[in-house]
């Protein structure tokens, strides 16, 4: 098996929320065996910004649901959507 890129929509909860700290926490809350491969950024409205990590996840390990789940855990954290997802 190989394995999953996934590019994931995480919505701040606040135009206030220090996306750098954002960042840091995302990456420290990944559950074993993923791991991020760049961020990218989202201007959405009224000085919101989206972040869009894109996570590797081993194809067997049940998608992305563990990322996820573990993102919508983190501060500072409104929403969590899948944009897109690939086999690499």
């Amino acid at each position: 098996m190989g394995d999953v890129a996934a590019k994931i929509k995480v919505m701040p909860n606040s135009p206030d929320v220090d996306l750098d700290d954002l960042q840091d926490r995302l990456e420290e809350s990944l559950p074993q065996g993923a791991k991020i491969r760049g961020f990218q950024r989202d201007d959405v409205a009224f000085g919101l910004v989206a972040l869009l990590p894109t996570v590797i996840v081993p194809d067997g390990a049940g998608g992305t649901e563990a990322v996820e789940e573990a993102f919508k855990e983190v501060d500072g954290v409104e929403s969590v959507a899948v944009e897109n997802v690939g086999r690499l």
